[in-house]
């Protein structure tokens, strides 16, 4: 799978990810889950240079479901304190991605 990835200047870079490096971890939360049993909609941390159609083909393939629609949040990082020293925790790409009505994906 060959990635374009975009920076803020416009310069494009190609970059291949295999699926298991798009997918970070899924985000197993109570929110989630509610959203999982309701919506069908699961929730997962991605690579930031990852694109909705990225995330949508490394979803499909690693879980065998079919994709609907992906949505994207850019989370950004917290200011933490230890001890005397302040510092920040570091930024990460959120996927939230909608699942067609037949397929689901269990976790445990």
């Amino acid at each position: 799978m060959v990635m374009v990835a975009t920076r803020k200047t416009g310069a494009k870079s190609k970059m291949t990810l295999a699926p298991h490096q798009i997918i970070l971890r899924p985000l197993v939360t109570e929110k989630g889950m509610h959203r999982a049993t309701r919506n069908n909609q699961y929730a997962f941390e991605v690579n930031p240079l990852a694109t909705k159609s990225d995330i949508k083909t490394a979803v499909e393939q690693l879980f065998d479901v079919d994709v609907e629609k992906v949505r994207t949040q850019n989370r950004k990082g917290k200011p933490r304190r230890y001890r005397f020293r302040f510092g920040r925790t570091k930024a990460w790409k959120k996927a939230i991605v909608t699942l067609s009505d037949e397929d689901r994906i269990d976790f445990f």
